[in-house]
């Protein structure tokens, strides 16, 4: 699977018998164990590859540090407990999603750093040792990491230690509902890669995304209430779950529209909480943008790494707000490689102290210049709200949300 600048999100190759045995052992051990097993469970089996003294590190909610999910055993052993992403190994593994190597020197192991991988979604890295250079190789690290990664995600929604684990501070209860209904923030295929970043992360109320993947189409979303408080976050999560509703009962973007309205005014009565919200569909065979504007900032398109142009259509009203505008459905045709953003109003209507926003322009360019990096679109997005928060001064006033969509192509399946 492909993202820009050909950048590879897993590799492959022939495995050898003890990398068999590993992943055999770990997978039939992992069915019984708890998320806090997994570090241990891997260390003990991946010893069948020589692969040893396994740990585990898990991002944090903003993407900021790295953090050592330990065994009860393991705990305690002069490991650290948190990595910066910014100025470590470790944190360069996990941003450029390749696995690093350190040579060993003065009498320490050779090192490897490896990205852990839930398919794109980036949950942290492993780090492995070993005193002969010449073991393991990529394809078996790779493996360990593959799994590793399925079973935590497979767990750690049974256990609250993920959770309490990638947060640096307490969490508000509505950010805690968003946080839960949202799909990854990573998604890609070798047609479409998607990825979104939310800041305040443990504060944002009344911002939020969707997006759902089949062979021929994506479904897109983003959705922005009125409010920062939990009443947002319920006017949110309430127009999401109908859109999902509409959405899986096969109705169009506009009757969607209008149901997610009808949802709102039933529940809080009319005029009473809107959303603001783009509904697209995505047609990877043929790149085929259709969507509809309900009273939100039009999406951007990144076409050649250079040159962008705002998706004009006609907005109605927000949802709730039952003003009667109408309701129009909107067509684009994307070209391989083309960018589309959809963003919430606390991007570009951050501001820095002196009361300058930042700005679509900045905004627009900072993705510009960083697609030419060749990084993956969920680095380039996650360095881009760490810009946003410095130039704020490290605290948002608004919910700011970011999803992009990367079309690669056409389909070509069946």
């Amino acid at each position: 699977m492909i993202d820009g600048c050909g950048w590879s999100h897993a590799g492959g190759g022939v495995v050898g018998a003890g990398t068999a045995r590993m992943l055999a052992g770990l997978l039939e051990a992992g069915h019984a164990a708890g998320l806090e097993q997994v570090p241990s469970l891997a260390g003990e089996h991946a010893a069948e590859a020589g692969i040893h003294d396994v740990r585990v590190y898990l991002v944090d909610l903003q993407q900021d540090v790295l953090r050592l999910l330990a065994a009860p055993e393991l705990a305690g052993e002069g490991d650290p407990f948190e990595l910066r992403i910014e100025t470590t190994s470790a944190g360069r593994a996990f941003q450029e999603a390749r696995i690093l190597a350190l040579p060993g020197a003065g009498g320490r192991p050779h090192q490897w750093w490896v990205p852990l991988l839930d398919g794109t979604e980036r949950l942290g890295v492993l780090r492995v040792t070993a005193w002969d250079a010449a073991e393991p190789a990529e394809e078996e690290l790779r493996a360990l990491a593959s799994l590793v990664g399925l079973l935590l995600v497979s767990k750690r929604a049974r256990s609250d230690a993920y959770a309490q684990l990638v947060r640096t501070r307490p969490m508000h209860v509505a950010a805690e509902m968003q946080w839960n209904l949202m799909p990854p923030l990573t998604f890609a295929d070798e047609h479409l890669a998607i990825s979104a970043m939310l800041e305040p992360a443990y504060e944002i109320g009344g911002d939020t995304f969707d997006y759902a993947v089949t062979d021929q189409h994506a479904n897109l979303a983003i959705f922005d209430a009125m409010g920062h408080d939990a009443s947002a976050g319920l006017t949110a999560s309430l127009a999401m779950a109908a859109c999902r509703n509409n959405r899986r009962r096969g109705v169009d973007l506009i009757e969607t529209s209008e149901a997610i309205e009808r949802v709102l005014i039933e529940q809080f009565g009319q005029a009473t909480r809107f959303v603001t919200a783009i509904l697209a569909d995505l047609d990877i065979s043929t790149g085929t943008l259709n969507w509809v504007n309900r009273g939100h900032h039009p999406p951007v398109v990144i076409r050649g790494g250079r040159w962008t142009t705002p998706l004009r259509c006609p907005p109605a009203h927000p949802m709730g707000l039952d003003l009667g505008l109408p309701v129009t459905l909107c067509h684009d045709r994307l070209e391989p490689g083309d960018r589309v953003l959809f963003y919430t109003d606390g991007i570009t209507e951050a501001r820095d102290p002196t009361g300058r926003e930042f700005g679509l322009d900045r905004f627009v360019d900072f993705v510009i210049r960083h697609t030419a990096d060749c990084l993956p679109i969920s680095e380039t997005l996650r360095r881009l709200i760490h810009n946003i928060l410095e130039y704020h001064g490290g605290h948002l006033q608004d919910d700011a949300t970011v999803l992009l969509a990367e079309w690669h192509g056409p389909s070509h399946g069946p």
